[in-house]
Formats: C-alpha cells, sequence, structure tokens
C-alpha cells in the first residue's frame, strides 16, 4: 500500500491539520509516512498545502510532483493542482468554494459540502474532517481508531473536549460520499 495525498486550500481551513491527522494516524498503525507542508508568509487567508504519504515500504521522497489523491479546499488550489493527480487517481473538492468542478475525465472526482455540513454541526473548524471522512470512504487505508489517535497526536490538550465533534465530522464526510454520486474515470476503447 502506497498512497501519496496533496491537500490545499487558504490558510485557516485545516489544509496542515488535516495531513497531520494522516500521518498521525499512519504512524499508530505501523506505516511509513511523511507529511511536508508548505504556505506563504500569511497565516490566514494565504494558500497553504501539504502532502503526506503513507506507504507499507520506506519512501523514498517526501517531494512530490503528481498524486494519487488531492484534497482541494479552494478555487486557487483547483486551478493549480487538477492537472497534478495521477490518471485514475481521485480529487475530492469543497463543493462550496470551487466555481469552476474538476474538467477531467480520467479521474475520479467528488464533490463534498463540507462548509454547509459544518454549519450544520455548529462548529466551521470540523469542514476539514469531513473531508477527510470522504477521503477514506474512497480510500479506507486507515481505521477511525487510528484517526481519533492522530486527532488527540494533533489537537492541543486544551481541545481534546472537540473530539467528539470531530469524529462525527469524520462520519458526516464518509455519508456525503457515499450518499453523493462521485464521477468516475470514463473508459477508453
Amino acid at each position: 500500500m502506497k498512497e501519496e495525498v496533496l491537500i490545499a486550500g487558504f490558510g485557516g481551513q485545516g489544509v496542515l491539520t488535516l495531513g497531520m491527522v494522516l500521518a498521525y494516524a499512519g504512524m499508530v498503525e505501523g506505516k511509513e509516512v511523511s507529511w511536508m507542508p508548505s504556505y506563504g508568509p500569511e497565516m490566514r487567508g494565504g494558500t497553504a498545502n501539504c502532502i503526506a504519504i503513507l506507504s507499507d515500504e520506506p519512501i523514498s521522497s517526501p517531494i512530490l510532483t503528481v498524486f494519487d489523491t488531492a484534497m482541494i479546499l479552494n478555487q486557487p488550489s483547483m486551478d493549480k493542482f487538477e492537472s497534478s493527480v495521477k490518471p485514475g487517481g481521485l480529487l475530492v473538492y469543497e463543493s462550496n468554494n470551487i466555481l469552476n468542478p474538476p474538467s477531467r475525465k480520467d479521474i475520479t472526482h467528488q464533490a463534498i459540502a463540507a462548509v454547509e455540513e459544518a454549519s450544520r454541526l455548529e462548529n466551521s473548524r470540523v469542514l476539514n474532517m469531513i473531508m477527510l471522512g470522504a477521503f477514506l470512504f474512497h480510500r479506507p487505508i486507515l481505521g477511525l481508531d487510528s484517526i481519533k489517535k492522530g486527532l488527540m497526536q494533533v489537537l492541543p490538550e486544551r481541545y481534546h473536549h472537540l473530539l467528539p465533534i470531530n469524529e462525527e465530522a469524520i462520519q458526516r464526510g464518509k455519508e456525503l460520499a457515499s450518499n453523493n454520486q462521485a464521477v468516475h474515470p470514463k473508459a477508453t476503447s
């Protein structure tokens, strides 16, 4: 198993946290992991992305230009990274922040209304965990117990009272992905 994931959006959307949760959960399961953040000088509102790699084998390099999966949270990131998903790969995107949805026919793409769902859960900060749930629906590479342990490592202890809402957000993301039709690659003849 090897999954190379790009997560991209604005600073403040939990992009880096989402990548760290994947990495810590992978470590809990004894996987080889790599997490590499990239962000502008602005903390909130600037662009942010990270690469998370989970593998059963040693990882040769954390620097990638193509990915198995991309989780995209805003239009500038879609414009920049849609072409970076490998043919046959997965692109999960936040549908409220994307004006121009993916146009590629050789990847699976899944729209997730994570902003709306986070609003229903009365916590805008769980948008990233909703996206994580959608990703895990398509790529069940980590168990929920490992994700919970990853969350406990990433969230400062003063925020551990928010673990239940984060777990609920992950479940809602899985349900949204299950209930909404993904667009799958077109077969070529």
